[in-house]
């Protein structure tokens, strides 16, 4: 699961500590919850933000994405959700939170995501009508 978050142009990564590298807020599933719940808990605990789920983005097979390779298939599920509180700052997975546009983009983390995914996402604040992408 990966959070897409925008304020106006700039769209927010966390600085992963394992790979020094950025991503957007996200994570593994947890047992029991729902991708929406996922999305949120782990905005909550990379960000330090309280977020709400508006809208499925993208469900992509990380296999075809250019990925660094990888054990097992994995879906990759983005969110756009929305700021309704908190206070940005790292957690224990991360040790800062940035908002970047589009055309100063940090390093990424990419096994987490990749610049073709920010590229994508971007796609949805220029045209926030467009359809959900699914491989």
């Amino acid at each position: 699961m990966r959070g897409v978050l925008f304020d106006d142009d700039r769209i927010l990564l966390v600085r992963e500590k394992e790979d020094g590298g950025w991503s957007l807020p996200g994570g593994w599933a947890d047992v029991g919850l729902t991708p929406a719940e996922v999305v949120v808990k782990e905005i909550f605990e990379e960000a330090g933000l309280r977020a709400e789920p508006e809208r499925l983005l993208a469900v992509l097979d990380k296999r075809r994405h250019g990925h660094p390779p990888y054990p097992n298939d994995t879906y990759k599920i983005f969110i756009r959700c929305r700021v309704v509180g908190g206070i940005a700052g790292g957690g224990l997975e991360t040790s800062e939170v940035g908002w970047f546009p589009r055309d100063a983009l940090p390093p990424l983390s990419e096994k987490r995501n990749t610049a073709g995914q920010l590229a994508l996402m971007f796609g949805y604040l220029d045209d926030p009508t467009a359809p959900a992408v699914v491989d």
